[in-house]
């Protein structure tokens, strides 16, 4: 397990501190309109709807970016 520090994220403008894979994360659920959401309470309060939509929309940009 990595020594890494936790980055808290408060606006859109924060996600720019986490590596590109985080950041995209945090885009689609503001795309979805789930950031305000996911930043006062948490991933883990996402339905699995959700959470599956942000997942596919993560793998379909990934697979489109390579």
């Amino acid at each position: 397990m990595k020594n890494e520090k936790k980055i808290e994220i408060t606006c859109l403008e924060d996600i720019k501190k986490l590596p590109q894979k985080e950041q995209l994360k945090y885009e689609i659920a503001n795309e979805l309109g789930l950031f305000e959401k996911v930043i006062s309470q948490g991933w883990g309060t996402l339905s699995s709807k959700e959470s599956g939509k942000i997942g596919g929309l993560l793998a379909n940009k990934q697979r489109k970016g390579k």
